[in-house]
């Protein structure tokens, strides 16, 4: 056993013990004045204390008292706890393409969700955040300040880069200069990958300056047009631009060593992404500091040395209900010395569960959170126990529980309600997005908060769409009804049809019989008259046989006379500088090629 502060110990109690030796050494002043054996005979028998038996109490109550202050304790060592890091730097694309909406709500603010979620989910590590366009800019610095670099990320806007465009060379070399370069750098990458389609430089670069990309694309390959803030979308050339997720960016992080991830709507992307970061990631050491473990004992001496304070000051008569009555104080007392102990080992308790659940052991930290509820029932420890719940996926519990908690304080109850509200949407129900609807609505009434408004936001989008397919199959149900109905109908008038039709066939039986006998003389007639016509034509022949030859190469001399007066016209057009068709479509071309650039 050691002391933590033995300086106690060395300067006061050599003084106190003179002074009570001084007190206890000291006479009444009745035993000054009258003998021991007068004194006795004076003296009415009672059963209490003398003066000399409270001295020696409050000699020791001192002493003990002196002992809790030095800080007795059971040394368990040293540890050595070191602070390391992989130093990430998070680059957010904020050119105007990443104001599509092919994703909720748009490609930037989710990639701002992304980026929040990785400063919580990597509370040790040391973020920096640089946004991108044209240009690049440092927005933050490393750090190990997650609250700073957040609130720094949420002010990032599209119009916070005047340039329009994206360029990953230079924001490659902004990572360079950020990061010391005698190590290795570590870049997540959120982005739509921009119009580029060959990224050669910017890998051979990224690669020279020992930089591993790391990249989650956001964004879908279907796209969506640019909508701006009057309402109008972006368009080139009259033509409205529809932005697709450009997925060549791949490569950038392949040939890095890092890992390309496509965005989903939850967090297992961003999950999935700092987990293959840690892997690959080589955590230098920035400081290391050594720190004693000990059990403390202070509550012993402590408790001690208010159960003599009792005694001493306390009087033992006669009187029965006296007795009972310093008994019971004795009982508190000492009962009060045990909750002082239970109270030091539940806020060891209440770290451990804490600590726990920081390192994503959320069973361990239900139990140890379910153990000190059984000591002290509280709304706060049933509300660590509903997340705990909520993170193993134990939703139906976990809104069991955060139902039945309520707050006295309204900035708790509101987060009580907001976490009510995502362990429903789990439930992918119609029912549960309607309560979990419901409990963000009632988060909101006690405090404005963004993203509780967003994800309002998020389940009335979906309530809609559900719905939306809903009556989708009711008008399917009720056509393919509609269809079954008209096609018996049909079906009625065809075979309806059909007898009619063979009755009036027998009718036009023989009326078909007297057309033929007509026809046949019809076709006697036509015969005689073709055999005129040949005759007519066979003289006809005969007359241009008799043609004269000289006749005939008049006739082709006019001929080559015209077609070479035709040609010598069309040489004297062509021979002339004058600009053809072809020409001005590749000035077309030109100008279009001077204009490809994407603005956005």
């Amino acid at each position: 056993m050691s002391f933590l502060h033995p300086e106690f110990l060395y300067y006061i109690l050599v003084p106190m013990l003179i002074l009570f030796a001084l007190l206890l050494s000291k006479k009444s002043t009745q035993e000054t004045y009258f003998s021991s054996e007068v004194m006795d005979k004076l003296r009415v028998t009672v059963n209490t204390l003398t003066l000399h038996v409270r001295n020696w109490l409050f000699l020791g109550v001192g002493v003990l008292i002196l002992i809790a202050l030095s800080g007795p304790i059971i040394d368990e060592g040293t540890v050595e706890v070191k602070a390391k890091s992989a130093d990430i730097m998070i680059a957010l694309d904020i050119s105007d393409s990443m104001l599509a909406e092919d994703v909720y709500p748009n490609r930037l603010r989710l990639a701002k969700q992304k980026a929040l979620e990785l400063l919580k989910l990597a509370p040790t590590e040391r973020i920096g955040v640089i946004g991108f366009a044209k240009n690049s800019y440092l927005v933050s610095p490393l750090s190990f300040d997650s609250y700073a670099v957040a609130f720094l990320l949420r002010e990032l806007r599209t119009d916070s880069i005047t340039e329009k465009g994206t360029n990953f060379l230079s924001m490659l070399n902004v990572v360079d200069k950020s990061i010391k370069k005698e190590s290795k750098k570590y870049l997540l990458i959120l982005s739509d990958g921009g119009d580029k389609k060959d990224f050669k430089n910017e890998i051979t670069f990224a690669n020279e300056k020992n930089i591993v990309v790391f990249v989650l694309a956001i964004g879908t390959t279907k796209g969506a047009p640019i909508k701006r803030a009057d309402g109008s979308f972006l368009k080139q050339n009259t033509k409205i631009l529809i932005s697709k997720l450009n997925e060549n960016i791949s490569t950038l992080a392949t040939k890095t060593g890092g890992v390309y991830i496509p965005s989903v709507n939850s967090n297992t992307d961003i999950k999935a992404m700092l987990r293959e970061i840690e892997a690959k990631s080589e955590k230098k050491e920035l400081k290391s500091q050594e720190i004693q473990r000990y059990i403390p004992l202070f509550y012993f001496p402590l408790g001690l040395a208010l159960f003599l304070l009792l005694i001493a000051t306390s009087s033992f008569g006669k009187n029965s209900k006296k007795n009972i009555a310093t008994g019971l104080m004795m009982v508190f007392t000492f009962a009060l010395t045990q909750d002082v102990q239970a109270g030091v080992t539940d806020f060891m308790l209440l770290d451990k569960a804490k600590k726990a659940y920081e390192t994503q052991e959320y069973e361990k930290a239900e139990f140890l959170y379910e153990k000190y509820s059984k000591k002290s029932q509280s709304a706060e420890v049933d509300y660590n126990i509903a997340n705990t719940l909520y993170k193993q996926k134990k939703y139906k519990k976990a809104q069991e529980l955060y139902e039945k908690i309520h707050f006295d304080d309204a900035q708790k109850q509101a987060k009580n309600y907001a976490n009510l509200g995502n362990s429903y949407v789990k439930s992918e129900t119609e029912e549960g997005l309607q309560k979990a609807a419901q409990a963000f609505e009632k988060s909101l009434e006690i405090e404005e908060n963004k993203d509780v408004r967003d994800n309002l936001e998020a389940v009335k989008k979906a309530i809609k769409q559900k719905e939306d397919k809903e009556k989708n199959k009711k008008d399917k149900s009720d056509k393919d009804e509609k269809k079954e109905k008209s096609d018996k109908s049909e079906q009625k008038d065809e075979s309806e049809a059909k007898n009619k039709d063979s009755k009036d066939d027998k009718k036009s039986d023989k009326k078909s019989e007297d057309k033929k006998k007509e026809q046949e003389k019809s076709q006697d007639k036509k015969n005689e008259e073709q055999k005129k016509k040949e005759k007519t034509k066979e003289k006809a022949k005969e007359l241009e046989n008799n043609t004269t030859s000289q006749q005939q190469s008049q006739l082709k001399d006019k001929k080559n006379v015209m077609s070479d007066e035709e040609e010598k016209k069309w040489l004297k057009k062509l021979s002339k500088k004058q600009s053809t068709f072809l020409y001005r479509l590749n000035d077309e071309n030109k100008f279009e090629d001077n204009t490809d650039e994407k603005p956005w």
